[in-house]
């Protein structure tokens, strides 16, 4: 019942998101271009061709991608959550997301688009591979390998990195430097139908591949000697979970930059309405990381329209305001 009322409110904030912005367009426009995209219109159209590029060349593609990157980010957490047993673990926590913004930095500003539209992509997953193994051999390196510790290790590789990506900021040519504002601060604008197969051909698999480990994952979830004595190999469970937290991350920071408190804050969210079992926790927060952002992009297309607010902004004031009263309840 859960699963189908969240589809039912994902396809709402799926057309609000669409119809609205600093050109209002009805709903019922909204799904008769997509119909008619389709082929399966069978009336004529009574849009301008204007309204059509806006829904279907700008919105459309926007509103899939932040539905593609909430769900990823909020799945991420939801796993790190677990094999951490630290319910502040996210993809920012543990400097995930630093590195891939690192990565995409060093593309845009310093090595160029080598391998043309898959550069940024391949640049931030490194980046994000390179901070999770970064957190993973200093926290052994300093006998923290325990679970509650490595979230520790990963805020202070988090100011590493991101000191880093400054430095390649500072070093890098002055009139280029305004386009690493979008990696830093999170935003949807540079959405296109035909860079959606890449954040797509992640998520699904690796999402896919999580919730097939949900018993692993509760398991986890109880203690590491549990898990152990279930036969899970405890050590190399979490560090796959972590590369595939890092996969998904890091293709996600490529498309929207750094997107803060998805991680953190739907997961639990979840938690308070179908608990904490994996099996629906997982694809549940999906669902809701892709509502959330979506009803965040919605707040920054509209509260200054024209204009449009980073993103990353809005799910930092509604998340860190969210969190504050999912702490006090």
């Amino acid at each position: 019942m859960a699963l189908f009322g969240s589809f039912a409110a994902l396809g709402v904030s799926l057309s609000f998101a669409i119809s609205m912005g600093a050109i209002a367009v009805p709903i019922d426009t909204v799904w008769g271009v997509f119909l008619d995209k389709l082929g399966v219109w069978s009336g004529d159209p009574t849009w301008s061709k204007g309204r059509a590029a806006i829904v279907w060349e700008i919105r459309f593609p926007r509103a899939l991608l932040a539905v593609m990157v909430g769900a990823g980010l909020a799945v991420v957490g939801a796993t790190l959550q677990a094999v951490t047993r630290n319910p502040l673990a996210d993809p920012h926590l543990l400097g995930i997301s630093s590195g891939g913004a690192f990565g995409a930095i060093l593309a845009l500003l310093h090595t160029g688009l080598f391998l043309g539209l898959l550069t940024v992509p391949l640049m931030a997953f490194l980046g994000a591979l390179v901070a999770t193994l970064c957190v993973l051999v200093v926290s052994k390196w300093a006998g923290a390998m325990s679970a509650d510790r490595l979230v520790l290790t990963g805020v202070a590789i988090s100011f590493v990195v991101m000191a880093c990506a400054n430095i390649l900021i500072f070093l890098g040519d002055p009139k280029a430097t305004h386009t690493v504002v979008f990696w830093m601060l999170g935003g949807l604008g540079l959405a296109q139908w035909s860079h959606l197969i890449y954040p797509l051909a992640i998520l699904v698999p690796c999402s896919l591949w999580l919730w097939l480990q949900a018993p692993q994952l509760n398991a986890m979830t109880i203690g590491d000697e549990t898990a152990s004595s279930l036969g899970i190999p405890v050590a190399r469970f979490r560090l796959t979970v972590f590369v595939v937290g890092a996969l998904i991350t890091g293709v996600m920071v490529a498309f929207s930059g750094m997107i803060g408190f998805v991680g953190l804050m739907v997961p639990h969210i979840v938690r308070l309405i179908v608990g904490g079992n994996y099996i629906r926790l997982v694809p549940l927060s999906a669902i809701f990381g892709g509502i959330f952002l979506l009803w965040a992009d919605i707040v920054a297309r509209t509260v200054m329209a024209p204009e449009d607010i980073p993103v990353g902004i809005v799910t930092g004031l509604i998340g860190g305001i969210a969190f504050v009263l999912l702490l006090k309840r």
